[in-house]
């Protein structure tokens, strides 16, 4: 979205908002605080790496803008989908066979790192397991095959094929030519997940500042300095964690990352038989093309419905009106369902579709341009954060290392350029080439 985040902010209305199931009681920053380590948001990679060090006894301090999980940690798809953006096969055409075996081996680490901590935590986000990629033409099914093998020569056999009749006992759909479930994969709601991870960070003495937008980070040689309008916690080391909604907070950051939004609506509640028989199986779905539909089941039987992108973080002006049709080509059936909730968010988008882990100094570390991808890759990315302040920098420097492709056009033309570049594959997968 274009909106930024401010001191009194409230989530924005979706349905995740209306149905979160921790009300908290934002503490704001003020005056002077220490911590060993101060981290800069509190979505996903944040809060991965906050509790990941607090459980090694760090004292772990979060600064956020607005409210826990305000950002796309609590207003994505709740899809828990393996991978990067950029697949496997690109990554080794791009860098090397080596690095590809590298990230090969933490692919569904992510995933992992999110039922580990609902379980370890009890956390209640409605997680349920399984989720699947649906192909509309035979060169999807071709597509989805050579994923299917590029994934197990790297050790993952969790993908199964799907032909036009098996996928119809998933999707009550007649529009998909097969498809291919991850049963590693899962979907959740996705504001609870961040909520029950802020209550975990809490319970190993963590403390989560919110409403308290950051100014600036500084470092000296003692450290890293976080500023608000109100206070300032000094760290040894800083986590800038904002991603798609950091602004020009850390300006050696702005250009490395474009703001993009996606959409999502939720129908009314449809009731138990006909929630089941759009999806008998309960397992979230996303298409395979480049402008993606993505849907699953909430817990209380509606449909939650998502897909397209605006470069540049704005929202449409009907975010129905954008999606409803989409929706209504998959399933005929609801076209007379009411939307009861419609809402956008951004994701942070990196030219190379890898996401970026650097350093900038000494003291101040990142994380972010997940890509769309982000429910896993900031959980990993978050814990290979943490490793790296805690002294084990081998996967850290491997990402880091890797050279990050600025924009064409720069910050005053990325989006154009980026919105071209959509409609050209927007028309491949129209003429199914």
């Amino acid at each position: 979205m274009s909106e930024t985040p401010q001191a009194s902010s409230p989530y924005p209305p979706s349905y995740y908002a209306a149905s979160r199931n921790i009300i908290r009681t934002p503490k704001v920053l003020e005056g002077p605080v220490e911590a060993d380590i101060c981290v800069v948001g509190a979505g996903y990679s944040g809060l991965s790496a906050a509790i990941s060090l607090a459980e090694h006894g760090f004292k772990v301090v979060v600064v956020e803008a607005a409210e826990v999980g305000w950002g796309a940690s609590g207003r994505n798809g709740g899809q828990v989908v393996n991978g990067l953006n950029a697949s496997l096969g690109t990554i080794t055409r791009r860098y090397g066979q080596q690095t590809a075996d590298f990230v090969g081996k933490l692919l569904q680490e992510g995933a992992g790192i999110i039922y580990d901590r609902v379980e370890r935590y009890g956390i209640d986000c409605d997680l349920k397991r399984g989720n699947i990629y649906a192909a509309y033409t035979p060169k999807h099914m071709e597509e989805l095959k050579a994923k299917q093998d590029l994934w197990r020569r790297h050790g993952m056999d969790d993908h199964q094929l799907l032909d036009k009749s098996q996928i119809r006992a998933h999707i009550g759909s007649s529009v998909y030519e097969g498809g291919m479930i991850d049963h590693s994969g899962a979907h959740m709601h996705p504001l609870n997940l961040t909520l029950g991870e802020a209550a975990a960070l809490e319970s190993l003495g963590g403390t989560i500042f919110e409403q308290s937008p950051v100014t600036r980070v500084e470092q000296d040689s003692a450290g890293a300095t976080v500023h608000t309008a109100a206070g300032h916690v000094k760290a040894k080391t800083a986590l800038v964690c904002g991603n798609a909604y950091l602004g020009n907070v850390v300006p050696e950051l702005t250009a490395r990352v474009m703001p993009v939004s996606t959409q999502m609506m939720a129908t009314e509640p449809l009731g138990a038989e006909r929630a089941m028989a759009l999806l008998p199986t309960d397992k979230c779905v996303e298409d395979v093309r480049y402008i993606l539909d993505y849907f699953r089941l909430s817990a209380d039987h509606r449909l939650i419905f998502g897909g397209g992108v605006v470069y540049g973080g704005t929202d449409p002006a009907d975010v129905v009106a954008k999606l409803r049709p989409n929706m209504d080509k998959v399933f005929p059936q609801l076209k007379d369902v009411r939307i009861d909730f419609a809402w956008s968010g951004n994701f942070a988008l990196s030219f190379s579709r890898v996401p970026q882990l650097g350093r900038l100094g000494k003291h101040v570390y990142f994380a972010h341009g997940y890509s769309g991808h982000g429910v896993t890759g900031s959980h990993l990315f978050g814990r290979i954060l943490a490793e790296a302040v805690r002294g084990d920098v081998t996967r850290f420097d491997t990402f880091a290392s890797l050279p990050w492709i600025p924009f064409p056009g720069g910050r005053m033309f990325r989006a154009q350029y980026s919105t071209l570049g959509s409609w050209w594959y927007a028309l491949k997968d129209r003429l199914g080439i």
